[in-house]
This record gives C-alpha cells, structure tokens and sequence, in this order.
C-alpha cells in the first residue's frame, strides 16, 4: 500500500539522519575509550613498550574528535536557524469565512483525516499543504503539544471561478494529505528534509527567490575568514547529506500522493473530474489575465483591485469565443465557491496586491496605487499608449541629424520607417528601454528590438486616433488594452504596423489611418 510505502522512505531519511549522527560521534567515543584505557592502564599504560605508541594514536583521534564535533556542531547550528521558506499567502480567519472553514471541517470528517489547522490563499492556480513553522525555542522549557494541522493554502482563481461543489471535489485529496502530516516518522523526515533545504536556500551564495519580488529575502553575503570556512564546509556537508536523501525524499512524497488519492477515491470522484477540466481553464484564464491586462498596470504603478474577478470576466468572455468552456451557462446556477467568504471583494484586494509584489515587485514611483476596473482604460491603456509614444518620440530624436527635437507626429515616424530607418529605430528604442525599465522574466519572455517598435508604433497611432478622431482605449479581458472606434474594437491594426515596421511598407498603415480619418500631421499628445 501506499502508506506503508512511504513510511518505508520516510524511515530511509531517518536512517541516514541516524548514519551521519553516528558518524559524527564516532571519533569522540573512540577517543573516550582510548582515554579510559590509558587511565586504567589497559591501554598503553605508563611503562610498557608500545606507550609511545598508544600515545601518539590517543593524540591523534582525540584530534580528530574535537574537529568531527566542532564540524557537527556547526552543521546542526545551521539547521536549527536554518528557516523553511513560506509560501506568500493571504491568510483567511475562520471569522472571515466560516462557510469555507465549515466545508473543509465536513471534508476532512468525511475522509477521516485531521482538519487543516487554518486556511490561506495564494494568487496561483494551486492548491497545497503547508506545514506551520515550529515556534522558536526560549530558555524556559514549555510542554510540547504536539506539531499542529499544516495550513490548506487555495489558489485565488479557484475560490471565484468555481463552484462550492467542485472546490469540495478539488480539494478532498489535499485535505486528505494530512493524514501523511500527522504520521509521527513521516513528520520527522519531512522536517529534516525542510531543515536541509532550507540551509542550502537561506546560506552564502543561495539563489533568490521570485525574480524581482519584494517578498523574495534576498540571499546573505558571503563571509570570509574562518566563518567562511565553516560555511562552506557546512554546505558541503548539507548537501552531502540532501543528495543521499533526495530519491527517497521524492519516493516519499509521491507515495504521500498516492496515499491521498486513495483515502480521496471515495470522495466526490466524478465530480472531481470535472472540476479538473475547471482548472486547466482557470490556469488559462489566470496567465493571460496576469501577463496581458495586470502586467501593464503594473508597470505604471497601478495594481487592479479585484484580479480574482476579472479572471471570472475573463473565463466568461472566453466561454463567449471559445469552446472550450462549453457548458458554463449551466454552472451559473451554482453556488461560486466565493460566497463561502464573508466579504470576497476585501479577499480579492489582499490577494491581488499580493500578486503584484509577488510577480512584479516594488513599483518604479516606489508605491502602489490602487486601481478599479472601470478606471483601467484611462490610467492605463491611454496613459501606456502615451508613455510608449513619447519613448519612441525620444528614440527619434536622437536619431535626428544632430539629435535635433521634432514635432511628434505620424508623418515623421512614417518617413523614418519608409526611408528603411526601422532597423536604427529598433535598436535605440531597445537600448533606451533597456536602461528605463525593468525586465519582468516571470511574465514576459525576452523581447526583440523589432517587437519592442511594433508595440510603440502602435500605441503611437492608438493616441493619434484618440486625439484626432474620438477614439477610445478599452479593455479586452483576455487582450489586455485595445482601440475602439466608434466603439468597436479594431483588430486590423497589426498588420500594417508589422509591414511598416519589418519592411519600410507604409502603403497599408496610411491607408489604414486614412480610412479611420487619423490626421497624420497633427501632433501626438504625449
């Protein structure tokens, strides 16, 4: 079974805990006996011929001891500080969602298992165990009560985008992972294992967290000298000690896995199915959100309210398009999973700051400002379009003949592209956004200086058609900000600008804008 399996691996881990204590102690208690001995007179006793002898090796191992001991001592030092990173989440009281809470109490009596000692959300398409951080030790000594339930951490999108039903089916083999948790040996080894891990993370030279999140701490200098030393020695060993545990470590856990989806099983089974088709669209809808719509207002200093309610808009749009969300009409007359909070939208806003500190990071004006959907399309899509048309009305001017300032207008950009100056154009925008802005690896991949002038050249005509014919900027909750005329949305924007831009063509973008009446001549408010 896979119980038995993975206590087996967790035993595995202990024995090895066991091997390298034992290991540690070895040289001290030779040292003792050879002590002993010479006290005694057993063992080159004061006298005999091979004193000498038995001197020399009693001088040797209690050498050895005393530096074994020293290098012990070090590496269970650096485990005990050594802290388990937590995974940033917002936690949610049991005052603040007791309907929730009273699910998962009703989940876990149904699958016999301990309930989650409390429940957290994450802005992720996930959801998991968290084991709760021991306390730290004080000098009084206080009766142990016994390691607490781990935390059911949900992911955000699907508390809002699914059904009470499908959230219970979703999470019956999490819940049912905490019966693995309260197991005493395989507890232990996950501590050990946590405690390794953590050492190597939190040391000298350890990678950071999130790329460019606050939240992630960042890694602590490299000491020199002697600290420097133990150090190294400490993470040589550690990793030693990890790498002799890492095949039982995943056995261990996969077993813990299966072990819960068998205590599962009888749980919500066909249900859970569907929810699963659930999530592999809550994860769509979630990276387009994050990478199309959210991106862009962060990197203006604004992080949308309500992330978890617009990946709903989203979905539901996509259900609209797409078939692959088929059947969502008949979901609507089930209960959303968010309703088993007290006040979802003040959730959705302590998780959706959290996302931005997580994915993006510290804001370049050093503080967030709070943005509402219904303001997106002013603070964001037209205040994006002008930050990008006045950095490519920069990146004109410096290639202007003696770098001289020009009108920023259409028709000048229009002569550069048909005069085959795309190419210079692309590289100065590159460098100068290089030096301007910050790279966000975890949304976006690297970009070439070629998309980077597609992107500017069309927020330059979106703020042409704004000021010179009533266009407006929008919102599209799967594409991010778009240009309505007349309030339509125009599509058919992107290929001109690709031939203008890949090929000198202009042709087809000035008569794209003379069809949509855009004056060419009159200058871009940046």
């Amino acid at each position: 079974m896979a119980v038995d399996t993975a206590r087996a691996h967790a035993q595995a881990v202990l024995r090895i805990r066991g091997l390298a204590l034992a290991a540690a102690v070895l040289p001290a208690a030779v040292a003792v006996v050879l002590l002993a001995g010479r006290f005694t007179g057993r063992i080159g006793a004061a006298g005999s011929s091979d004193a000498a002898g038995w001197d020399t090796a009693r001088s040797v191992v209690c050498a050895l001891a005393a530096l074994t001991l020293l290098v012990a001592g070090l590496t269970a030092r650096a485990l005990r500080r050594a802290v388990p990173p937590q995974t940033p989440a917002v936690p949610v009281e049991r005052a603040a969602a007791p309907e929730l809470y009273r699910l998962i109490d009703e989940l876990a009596d149904r699958l016999d298992v301990p309930a989650p000692s409390a429940v957290a959300l994450t802005p992720d398409c996930d959801s998991w165990l968290e084991d709760v951080p021991p306390p730290r030790r004080s000098h009084r000594p206080r009766p142990h009560p016994g390691a607490p339930a781990p935390v059911l951490v949900i992911g955000s999108p699907f508390l809002w985008w699914m059904r009470a039903g499908e959230l219970r089916a979703l999470l019956a083999p999490v819940v049912a992972g905490t019966a693995a948790s309260a197991d005493p040996e395989i507890a232990a080894a996950r501590r050990f294992l946590r405690s390794l891990d953590a050492c190597l993370d939190s040391g000298p030279g350890a990678a950071p967290g999130l790329g460019g999140a606050t939240l992630a701490v960042p890694p602590a200098p490299p000491r020199r000298g002697p600290a420097g030393l133990a150090d190294r020695v400490t993470r040589r060993i550690t990793r030693r000690l990890l790498g002799a545990c890492r095949g039982h470590s995943a056995e261990l856990e996969r077993s813990v896995a299966g072990w819960a989806s068998e205590q599962a099983r009888a749980v919500d089974y066909g249900l859970r199915i569907a929810a699963q088709e659930q999530v592999g669209l809550a994860y769509a809808g979630w990276d387009r959100l994050l990478t199309r719509v959210a991106l862009p207002a962060w990197r203006l200093g604004r992080h949308p309210a309500h992330l978890n309610a617009g990946v709903v808009a989203a979905l539901t749009e996509l259900s609209r398009r797409d078939r692959l969300a088929d059947g969502y009409g008949t979901r609507l007359g089930d209960r959303p999973a968010c309703d088993l909070l007290e006040e979802p939208g003040t959730v959705d806003r302590a998780v959706s700051r959290l996302a931005a500190d997580l994915f993006f990071g510290r804001p370049a004006a050093g503080a967030w400002h709070e943005l509402e959907w219904a303001d997106y399309p002013a603070e964001v899509v037209d205040a994006g379009w002008r930050v990008r048309a006045a950095a490519l009305q920069a990146a004109l001017d410096r290639l202007a003949p003696q770098s001289r300032p020009g009108a920023p207008t259409l028709t000048r950009l229009l002569v550069r592209l048909a005069d085959g100056d795309g190419e210079q154009l692309a590289a100065a925008l590159a460098a100068q956004l290089a030096r301007t802005t910050t790279p966000v690896p975890l949304l976006e991949p690297d970009r070439t200086g070629r998309d980077l002038l597609v992107d500017h050249v069309t927020a330059m005509v979106c703020c042409a058609a704004v000021d010179t014919t009533g266009g407006a900027p929008g919102l599209d909750w799967l594409d991010g900000p778009v240009l309505l005329l007349g309030g339509v949305r125009r599509t058919d924007l992107a290929a001109p600008v690709a031939q203008a831009v890949e090929q000198g063509q202009d042709g087809p973008l000035r008569a794209w804008l003379d069809a949509a009446e855009v004056r060419l001549e009159k200058p871009v408010r940046l």
